[in-house]
């Protein structure tokens, strides 16, 4: 755990400037900063900062600096005694008017305890988290009646015990569950019976790892929120609690189940709770942190990820990228690659798989021809704009989710597809360097599974690229080797049907990168 800063500090020669926040002090501190008086951001001066010309410089997050145009009264104040250590009319960047830190609806936004972007709870009203809290009642009531005892956990549980409410600072919401199975692949099996319980009850779910998913709650304003639901389980003296717990604990310091109070609504609570949030968040845990970070053993990672993750390879570099992108349509121009697979087949196929869809510009110019066309992909954040746009024209476009790096999914969408008649055209471009080695070989078997009776795998990949080129650090992309790609398609028994490759530019860029193509059947 990180020290702890302490009651008071002397904070001076604060500068405020494009760069970031500078300011001198001899004790760690946590600072909030405040425009125009609302809280946006929270950091540790001396752990998020860095020297700089005689001071600490502590930068802009990355996810904040779009907003930075303009002017604002920007306060920093001590956050645990209230102390302002500036208060002042400033101007960031060339913009003139008042910097509004606010989503596509002119909904508030603050810095979460990720340096992401959220509607953290204080900009929320009792009304608009109502339907949280509400969920977080029945989602404990449907877990006791499959037969689990759970409660809130992390910082739901903190903000609990701590004061009663959400936890200003906070985003999401977490619950918790000790099993009383003490094999990892019990309390996995465990876990995905719960899930299917929950989304029998109409949720939509999404998994983390062998035993965390995520419950979409949709909020009065029609914000949709996380409530996160974390396994755990009691074995060798320890408490393993997904994701950041791993210590000596006994079963008595959690069963029978106490209570707690959250804005008003009694819940269960481990039984007991000082224990619990000492072993999550250290023995400092009563002092308000709004810039805390988790500080994982290594240990507790490896053996965490080794007994339940694996199933979530880069997906967090996906989901902010497609944070990021406009709630409006792009342009519907499509692709190279999607041309190609055209002229290839001397006109629209009847039916159009594509694996990795995107934002799914593809899929709708394939659809707005005629085509019958299924997108899939790992995380669905980024075709939701084209998805309405599809809605809306009424063509035949549908956006499923599947995860490569999870074998059911995987073997769920590939028969879903091969029982749909006709031959099939499925299309994978930048998907096999994307992920690693088994989610490869899972993607392999998909296509095989589809195509097997009928039909043509299109695949591009890149193969290489100029060491000035930004295509595969934004992409997310590994590149390939094309031989080792046929050679893993052959080993599945595929055929080659057509291969080359290209150099081609990247858009706005001097810089280029190597692609190939390849045409593959299961037939011959």
């Amino acid at each position: 755990m990180p020290s702890d800063p302490p009651a008071t500090a002397s904070v001076t020669g604060v500068r405020v400037d494009d760069e970031g926040i500078r300011a001198r002090s001899d004790d760690e501190v946590v600072l909030d900063v405040l425009f125009d008086g609302r809280r946006i951001w929270s950091f540790w001066l001396h752990r998020d900062g860095e020297l700089n010309g005689g001071a600490i410089l502590v930068r802009w997050p990355a996810a904040l600096r779009r907003f930075l145009e303009g002017t604002t009264r920007l306060q920093l104040v001590e956050h645990v005694t209230g102390t302002v250590a500036y208060d002042e009319e400033v101007r960031l960047g060339t913009g003139s008017t008042r910097i509004a830190v606010v989503n596509d609806r002119g909904l508030p936004l603050g810095i979460d305890k990720s340096l992401r972007l959220a509607q953290t709870f204080d900009t929320r009203s009792a009304e608009q988290v109502a339907p949280l809290l509400d969920s977080i009642e029945e989602v404990l009531a449907a877990l006791r009646k499959a037969g689990i005892d759970a409660f809130p956990a992390y910082g739901t549980l903190l903000g609990a015990v701590r004061g009663g409410r959400l936890i200003g600072h906070d985003s999401d919401a977490d619950l918790g569950y000790v099993s009383d199975h003490t094999h990892p692949v019990d309390v996995v099996r465990e876990s995905f019976r719960l899930q299917r319980a929950l989304a029998d009850m109409g949720y939509r779910i999404t998994r983390y790892s062998g035993i965390a998913f995520k419950v979409d709650v949709v909020e009065a304003d029609g914000s949709v929120r996380g409530l996160d639901v974390f396994g755990g389980f009691l074995a060798g003296g320890r408490l393993h609690l997904m994701g950041e717990i791993r210590t000596p604990f006994r079963r008595e310091q959690i069963f029978p189940l106490g209570t707690t109070t959250l804005e008003g609504r009694e819940l269960p609570a481990p039984a007991d709770t000082d224990a619990f949030l000492t072993a999550t968040y250290g023995p400092s845990w009563r002092v308000p942190d709004p810039a805390y970070k988790f500080e994982t053993p290594v240990s507790t990672h490896r053996r965490l990820n080794g007994w339940f993750r694996g199933t979530r390879v880069r997906r967090e570099a996906w989901d902010r990228s497609y944070s990021r992108l406009p709630r409006t349509p792009p342009p519907i121009e499509p692709s190279p690659f999607a041309r190609w697979v055209r002229r290839r087949e001397h006109g629209t196929p009847a039916s159009v798989i594509d694996i990795g869809c995107g934002q799914g510009v593809d899929d709708l110019w394939f659809a707005r021809q005629g085509a019958s066309v299924l997108g899939l992909d790992y995380a669905l954040r980024g075709s939701e704009a084209v998805a309405g746009l599809a809605a809306a024209e009424g063509v035949d476009l549908e956006f499923r989710g599947m995860n490569l790096c999870e074998l059911r999914s995987v073997l769920a969408e590939g028969a879903r597809v091969a029982h749909l008649e006709g031959p099939k055209v499925v299309t994978v471009r930048n998907v096999a360097e994307a992920t690693d080695r088994v989610g490869r070989g899972h993607l392999w078997r998909a296509c095989e599974m589809m195509l097997r009776e009928g039909g043509r795998l299109y695949l591009e990949v890149l193969v290489g690229r100029a060491a000035s080129d930004g295509f595969a650090r934004e992409q997310h992309l590994r590149p390939l080797a094309l031989p080792r790609v046929v050679a893993e398609l052959e080993a599945r028994g595929a055929h080659v049907v057509a291969r080359r490759q290209a150099w081609v530019s990247s858009p706005g860029r001097r810089a280029g990168h190597r692609i190939g193509r390849l045409v593959v059947q299961w037939q011959r």
